[in-house]
């Protein structure tokens, strides 16, 4: 079966936002790909965009992987207040719900609390210091893999 795995623009803290991730999910990075990692005379960096990430990814769990890139300048900047997307976390506990509610909320905007929702999970959302949101949920039903 294919696997779905998100990935995130960001305006040049990429590498930030992703230490904070693995600081709260754990793991080590499965990639770390810079701007300066492919330049070449086809294809120059500005210095000012060297050090910025063309690919981070960390695992998360068995089969999922979080990526993350920055926006080139050239490019544009990235609308950090989109609300299109969510990152959803199915743990398998309401502790693991809790850990990562709380551990990925810290300096962000809570949109619902973690507890009991109205439809028989174990539910909350927010969005991160860094602009993306994320849904954490527990569903004591749920009988897949996570």
């Amino acid at each position: 079966m294919a696997l779905i795995n998100p990935q995130v623009n960001f305006n040049g803290n990429a590498e930030e936002a992703f230490t904070f991730y693995k600081s709260v999910f754990g793991g080590e990075f499965a990639k770390v790909i810079r701007f300066r990692d492919l330049a070449s005379s086809e294809f120059p960096v500005a210095e000012k965009e060297e050090n910025k990430m063309v690919l981070i990814a960390l695992p998360i769990g068995k089969s999922n992987m979080l990526m993350g890139n920055d926006v080139p300048e050239i490019m544009g900047r990235t609308n950090e207040n989109e609300n299109r997307s969510k990152i959803v976390i199915i743990a398998e506990s309401k502790e693991e719900a809790d850990k990562l509610f709380n551990g990925l909320s810290v300096g962000g905007q809570i949109e619902g609390p973690i507890g009991d929702g109205p439809w028989g999970t174990y539910f909350g959302c927010f969005r991160d210091k860094y602009g993306i949101e994320w849904i954490v949920e527990f569903d004591e039903h749920y009988k897949g893999e996570v």
